[in-house]
Formats: structure tokens, C-alpha cells, sequence
């Protein structure tokens, strides 16, 4: 007899998160199946992660390659894969230097341990970062303080200092809040899970503006838009800027884990022993993050991701002309916002999975489309089909 697995996961894990009711046990490009054989069609891709789908073959086959090879030496040793992703990274960005941890958590506090010791080294000690309400910047006790949601941060008050939430797309509120102290401002090109929020066009060349008036570093947290998402390799190139740091995680392993910072020469300010990771940099994380950032590269696939995500939009769009309940739809790329007039995102979530499509409940009224990158319009035609049949029985319950 099969076990209940979901009533396992009650009895031993601790509850921080509630589940959808599926229990997934393969997948193969846009498509994962549960373990009663259901087949669906995914566009959540593990929080927009499996950039490239799920086990696709150049991935598998780096995998497969560095686990017969190498899998884990400490970062007290030069490794062939690190070096050899270190260099994509830089050759494909604005940036000079590069640090792999595990996560996009551990890459956003290590983002701004290294603007705190630039402050210390090269403005006179200062060590407040200015962020943005509605940002999301991770899960540990210094990123939750960063982040400017107080329905993460109340529950484990009283947070690290150094950080001062303002309005996000307000050039002033951030003018406002610099002061002596102020040694970065920690931005996300365009918000993620604080709503799909995208800036005005001008929004992130005027903060930039403004911290080299200042002298104080920018740091762009390109977790979720970066390695494809949003159109192009990174978010910051959209909108006419070079960010001093930026983090990475997510989509660069689609779905192996690693996390990693950039940065310019400027302030690539560590010294030996100041920052670290056992894990970080491992070169099985390493080689699987080489090979799919590669297959980006060499396919073009941001220009697949602008053209595809464009068609999404398009769809949804037509299909907002129908609902009146639909308010919004927002995002680049294959990271898109629905949003409707009413708490409905919940229920059609659900709805959704017992049709066969994985969604994410953005907000209590919106909906996000996260999907793999290299999902087709074929694909949206199915996806905005499921969600259309949604919306109508949502519009007329029986």
C-alpha cells in the first residue's frame, strides 16, 4: 500500500509552509507528474528556478559528468568548474569579481556584508542599507529586516539594525532616507514576490544617479529576474544601468542549488577569512551552473523568453477584455502578474491543479506565471486555456 505521504509530512516536518495538495515524483521540460500518474503542465518551475525545465539533458549530463569526477573539495582548493562559471559571469555582465554560495538568501547578506565593509573601509564606518516595502530579500533573521514586508518581519522583532525601508519606484523617499550612515541601496530590478512590481523606466538610472553623487554602492538582487527571466541574461540591462553588486541564485542551476555574488573592482573589498562558504562554489554546483547558463548563452534563450513572454502577456491581456474582475497584468519575460478585483487567487489555484496547470498564488487577489524558460506558445495557449476555464466557473459558481 502506498503511503499518505502528505499526512507524513505533517507528522514531521515543521509547518512553514502551506502545501498544494500534490506530491510530485517526476518531471521532464515543462511537465511534472504526481504519484497517482497525473500529469501537469508547470509554470511555477520550483519558484522560477528550473530555468531549463525539468532534467534537461545538457544539465543531466553535467551532472552526471562532475558526480564521476569530483563532487565536493573545500574553497581552501582552486576547482576547474568554479573557475571556469566565475569566468562566464563576468564575461557576460558588468562586473569583475565573483563569490558562489548556496542560496539566494546566503547571496543577498553576503551582497551586503561586502557593502558594510566597504562602508567601513571607505566611508567613514557606515553600514545602513536602504531597501524597499514590498521587496523580498530571503529568509535570514538580517534579510528579513531588509525586507520591507512586515508580515515577514513582526514575527521576529527586534530585528538587526542597519537597514531603512522606503517606497520602492521613489527616487526621493530614497534621497530622503540617505544619510552618513548610508552605505548602499539594496533594490530589486522589479519586485518579485512583492507583486511583479516593475519600475518606471527611469526609476533605477536616477537611484544610480544618486548613489554616485553620494558615493555609496547600488546592489541590484537579481535572484528571481536574473539568468533569463525577465528578457534578457540580467534585468539591470533592460534599464540602462551597471549595478556595483549584484546577487544571483535561483534560475543559474535551474534547480541545482547555488547562489553567487558580483561585483565591481571597486568594491570587491573582502579580504581572506572575512566572508565564506563550505558548500559555496562546490564543483558539482559549479559545473551544473556552467552548463545551463551556457546553453543561455549559445541559444539565445533571453530573446526566446522576451518573444514568448510577450505572447503570455498578449493572451492574458485579451483575456482581461473578458473578466471584468481582472485589474492587472504586469511583468517582462516569464515573470508575469494577474490580478483581479477580489480574493480569488487561492481558490483558482487550486482549480487550476485539479485541471492539470501548476500556478502560484501571488497575493490573495493576484496570480503569478513563473514557468521554465523554454516553454512554448503552444504551452501558454494551454495554460491561459485552464485559467480562462478557471475564471469562468469563478465567475458563475454553480
Amino acid at each position: 500500500m502506498a503511503k499518505n505521504w502528505q499526512e507524513l509530512e505533517k507528522k514531521l516536518f515543521l509547518q512553514t509552509i502551506k502545501r498544494a495538495p500534490v506530491t510530485l515524483v517526476r518531471g521532464k521540460g515543462a511537465r511534472v507528474w504526481d504519484d497517482q500518474g497525473r500529469e501537469y503542465l508547470d509554470f511555477y518551475s520550483g519558484w522560477a528556478t528550473t530555468s531549463l525545465g525539468h532534467c534537461h539533458p545538457v544539465l543531466v549530463k553535467a551532472l552526471e559528468k562532475q558526480a564521476k569526477t569530483v563532487i565536493h573539495v573545500s574553497n581552501q582548493f582552486y576547482t576547474i568548474p568554479q573557475l571556469e562559471l566565475a569566468q562566464l559571469l563576468v564575461d557576460h555582465s558588468c562586473l569583475n569579481r565573483v563569490f558562489f554560495c548556496n542560496s539566494g538568501a546566503e547571496a543577498v547578506e553576503g551582497g551586503v556584508k561586502l557593502a558594510r565593509r566597504y562602508g567601513k573601509l571607505r566611508l567613514n564606518g557606515a553600514y545602513e542599507v536602504i531597501t524597499a516595502y514590498n521587496s523580498f530579500h530571503g529568509r535570514t533573521l538580517a534579510m528579513t529586516a531588509a525586507t520591507g514586508q512586515a508580515r515577514f518581519q513582526e514575527p521576529y522583532t527586534p530585528l538587526p539594525i542597519g537597514f531603512v525601508n522606503v517606497e520602492y519606484n521613489n527616487v526621493e523617499a530614497i534621497k530622503r532616507a540617505t544619510s552618513d550612515k548610508s552605505c548602499a541601496v539594496l533594490l530589486e530590478p522589479i519586485q518579485g514576490e512583492g507583486g511583479v512590481n516593475v519600475p518606471a523606466d527611469d526609476y533605477l538610472q536616477k537611484v544610480q544617479s544618486w548613489c554616485k553623487e553620494k558615493g555609496i554602492l547600488l546592489i541590484l538582487d537579481e535572484v528571481q529576474t536574473g539568468a533569463s527571466r525577465t528578457g534578457t541574461l540580467f534585468a539591470y540591462q533592460q534599464f540602462g544601468v551597471e549595478p556595483d553588486i549584484m546577487t544571483l541564485a535561483k534560475g543559474i542551476g535551474s534547480g541545482v542549488p547555488i547562489g553567487a555574488i558580483l561585483s565591481k573592482e571597486h568594491c570587491a573589498v573582502f579580504s581572506p577569512g572575512e566572508h565564506g562558504s563550505t558548500y559555496g562554489g562546490n564543483p558539482l554546483a559549479c559545473a551544473a551552473a556552467h552548463a545551463v547558463l551556457k546553453f543561455m548563452i549559445d541559444n539565445d534563450l533571453p530573446a526566446h523568453v522576451k518573444r514568448v513572454g510577450n505572447y503570455l502577456v498578449s493572451r492574458l491581456q485579451d483575456m482581461r477584455k473578458e473578466f471584468d474582475f481582472i485589474t492587472d497584468v504586469r511583468g517582462r519575460g516569464l515573470l508575469i502578474a494577474l490580478e483581479f478585483n477580489q480574493e480569488i487567487a487561492e481558490k483558482s489555484v487550486l482549480a487550476c491543479i485539479d485541471k492539470g496547470l501548476l500556478v502560484n498564488r501571488l497575493k490573495p487577489n493576484a496570480l503569478r506565471f513563473m514557468p521554465p524558460l523554454i516553454i512554448t506558445e503552444k504551452d501558454v495557449d494551454e495554460a491561459v486555456g485552464i485559467v480562462r476555464k478557471v475564471l469562468v466557473e469563478a465567475r458563475n459558481p454553480k
